[in-house]
């Protein structure tokens, strides 16, 4: 399976008196890149949560909210926490200090203050576990989304690698061709300038051009690196890293099937191959 890196999930999961949402955006990147948005009283949870991730993810740049939505509750009892409204009039009298004509805090004010007006809260043991499978779930949506876009650039990358080989294809009968063509130049050559031709020394030139413009090894090569992505992106394995070195590998096969050229036909094989090989780079920058 090949996946991309790119994904998106988001869900809710009611519990006993408030609601938990997960979103997860993930894009990509060079390594396995986490950011946490948590509520605060849910920062506690961030190592359980990283752990999930980094168990599931190998690569891409993944941002994870989680908030808490309590629910208010018609029987719930309320209570004001005298520790916490202590600590902010001490906070109060020491900002007078320096700010003298600041106004006093209204009771509003204090009232939405974090921690000040004490609610049944949300069993920790449960709020864990309720965690827990809302980011498996998140991360199976996740993986799905990311899943379907590794198919598309799946298909695009194999729709390149056919083109490659057709070109390969193209390429590989000039060469003979080449060779007599340059055979008879040659001979055309040397009858204007010597008035007489040589046999042995057309050989000569003509074995040395053969051995210059020989680039089997190289579409041999470029053949076997094309068998391998193949390979890799039918595999279930982490393909990314791996494939973006055969396009290294590939656009050098390329480049000097270019630096061999003596026609405008093969010549124009080499570029038409390294653009794809530029447009498969570009889609496997995306892949984990």
């Amino acid at each position: 399976m090949t996946y991309s890196m790119t994904g998106f999930a988001a869900l809710e999961k009611p519990i006993h008196n408030a609601t938990l949402l997960l979103e997860l955006r993930a894009v990509n990147s060079r390594y396995l890149d986490l950011h946490f948005k948590l509520d605060e009283n849910l920062r506690g949870f961030e190592p359980t949560i990283r752990e999930l991730i980094s168990a599931q993810l190998n690569r891409g740049k993944v941002e994870c909210k989680v908030n808490l939505i309590q629910r208010p509750q018609l029987n719930q009892e309320t209570a004001l926490d005298g520790t916490v409204m202590q600590q902010l009039a001490a906070m109060q009298l020491q900002a007078k200090a320096y700010f003298p004509s600041s106004r006093e805090l209204s009771m509003a004010d204090i009232l939405r203050w974090p921690g000040v007006v004490l609610t049944q809260g949300v069993d920790q043991d449960l709020l864990v576990e309720e965690i827990k499978q809302l980011v498996q779930q998140g991360l199976h949506d996740l993986k799905a989304s990311r899943a379907r876009e590794g198919d598309k650039l799946k298909m695009l990358i194999l729709d390149r690698i056919h083109q490659m080989e057709m070109l390969v294809e193209k390429v590989k009968p000039l060469l003979p061709t080449l060779a007599k063509e340059y055979q008879t130049k040659l001979e055309n050559k040397l009858q204007e300038t010597l008035k007489s031709i040589d046999p042995e020394r057309i050989a000569q030139e003509l074995v040395l051009f053969t051995q210059r413009i020989d680039v089997d090894e190289e579409l041999s090569r470029l053949t076997a690196h094309v068998s391998e992505i193949k390979r890799i992106l039918n595999s279930d394995a982490p393909a990314g890293k791996r494939l973006d070195f055969l396009m290294q590998e590939l656009n050098r096969e390329a480049n000097t099937l270019g630096s061999k050229s003596v026609s405008t036909q093969t010549s124009q094989v080499s570029m038409e191959l390294k653009v794809l090989i530029e447009q498969m780079r570009e889609q496997i920058q995306n892949i984990e």
